[in-house]
């Protein structure tokens, strides 16, 4: 990072990574990026734009630093820029992953690119294209009101040759940034997507061949700097000062925002951390946070562990406040039901089961208004609930659609939806309180 002269405005290397649709390769590419730079002794920060939290634990192993999340109606422009401002003070390379498709949702990660002034890289697959692959990125480039593609790489080539016939349709505008192989391993999925960093067990290996892969093309070079406007730190009020929170983190619960965490913090808790899976009792605590994650993965551990749910229970009956997300929200009910039919025990906490299945559930931003104040997030599930409880009230869909059922029972808060705690801190700081 370098000031700009004559001014305060932050200097740094910045690029967006982005695609025509899901599945191209941003991933790989901005990850394999972050290796290639860090491991060359770099700073390296990365931002994902939209609300996910899989990308963000690969990019994190990457880069050696936490990734944060980015979105202006999730998480708010202003939001958006002083992180980055942040990132650009302390960094020598600030990497951006677009979401789905370039133009894809208001705003889109193009029109994220030209707000913020960070020039793209677009990754086409090109592996059933060759004459059209410059026609796809001039198309892009100059769809609405155009975006700031610099350059384009092609993923999943079939030889030099085939990168040499894509290379060849690149308009003059577009800079080519090399070719990686149809052979490249890709990350592993599942149903939400990647499977959690923690679960790949040879993604060291793996990061390090896609940097490999990326050392002798052209991306491997520094992009050219941006200039950031300083932006501070919004102040947090201490309101949660002197209280713990026990926050949930293990294979089953692993769906954290670094921002979240950072916000809990900011307000003055201090967290702890425990295993609903391994761990037989809570912390000492005066709020438990369950996020999201595969409870349903987890079943037969979860259902044998009777002492943590009679823990919960207790914390739940004493009064004593406690967030379940998604994911912790289905553990929080009486059984869990597999795709296949089987019944796992939950928690008991809340009246009714859980079941999963196949096809989407429920996808989208949301907005929630709690008796706490209003908060922002996302929803993202293949399972349903059956429960005789009553919502306390619904998160909509930035669109106005109706969205997400809440619950209240005593001072436990369950939800489909992840909240994004900076969009309202004092909201989120309430929800922790008794």
């Amino acid at each position: 990072m370098t000031p700009a002269a004559g001014d305060m405005t932050l200097r740094c290397p910045a690029l967006l990574v982005a695609a025509p649709a899901s599945g191209q390769g941003k991933t790989t590419v901005t990850a394999a990026l972050a290796r290639l730079h860090a491991r060359q002794g770099r700073r390296v920060r990365v931002f994902k734009c939209g609300p996910d939290f899989l990308d963000p634990q690969i990019h994190a192993m990457a880069s050696g630093a936490p990734c944060e999340n980015i979105d202006f109606r999730m998480c708010g422009e202003a939001d958006a820029r002083w992180r980055l401002a942040r990132a650009a003070a302390e960094s020598d390379l600030i990497l951006i992953e677009g979401v789905m498709g370039l133009h894809d949702g208001e705003p889109s990660a193009a029109e994220l690119a030209r707000r913020l002034g960070v020039p793209i890289l677009l990754v086409l697959d090109a592996s059933a294209t060759a004459g059209s692959f410059g026609a796809i990125a001039w198309g892009l480039k100059h769809y609405r009101d155009g975006a700031p593609i610099a350059a384009a790489l092609a993923n999943r080539v079939g030889s030099d040759h085939h990168a040499q016939l894509c290379r060849d349709t690149l308009p003059e505008d577009i800079a080519w940034q090399g070719a990686l192989p149809r052979d490249l391993d890709a990350m592993p999925e599942r149903h939400l997507g990647l499977l959690p960093a923690a679960e790949i067990a040879d993604l060291e290996q793996r990061l390090e061949r896609m940097a490999d892969a990326l050392a002798t093309t052209p991306a491997a070079a520094l992009p050219p700097p941006v200039d950031f406007a300083p932006a501070p730190m919004p102040a947090l009020p201490p309101r949660l000062a002197g209280r713990t929170i026990a926050v949930a983190r293990d294979a089953a619960f692993c769906f954290h925002y670094p921002a979240n965490l950072e916000c809990l913090a900011g307000l003055g808790a201090q967290l702890r951390y425990f295993s609903p899976l391994d761990d037989q009792a809570l912390p000492p605590c005066d709020a438990v946070w369950l996020p999201g994650g595969y409870p349903e993965l987890h079943g037969p551990t979860l259902a044998a562990n009777r002492s943590m749910a009679t823990a919960m229970g207790a914390h739940v009956d004493a009064g004593k406040p406690l967030l379940a997300e998604c994911g912790g929200m289905m553990a929080c009910f009486e059984a869990l039901y597999t795709a296949d039919g089987e019944r796992h025990a939950a928690f008991g906490l809340l009246p009714g089961v859980t079941r999963m299945q196949p096809r989407l559930a429920g996808l989208g931003l949301l907005r929630a208004d709690l008796p706490e104040g209003a908060l922002q997030g996302h929803t993202f599930h293949y399972s349903v609930t059956e429960t005789p409880l009553a919502p306390l009230c619904l998160a909509a869909k930035t669109a106005g659609q109706s969205g997400e059922a809440i619950y209240r029972l005593n001072r436990l808060t369950a939800s489909y939806m992840h909240f994004y705690f900076p969009s309202n801190p004092g909201a989120a700081a309430r929800l922790f309180l008794p």
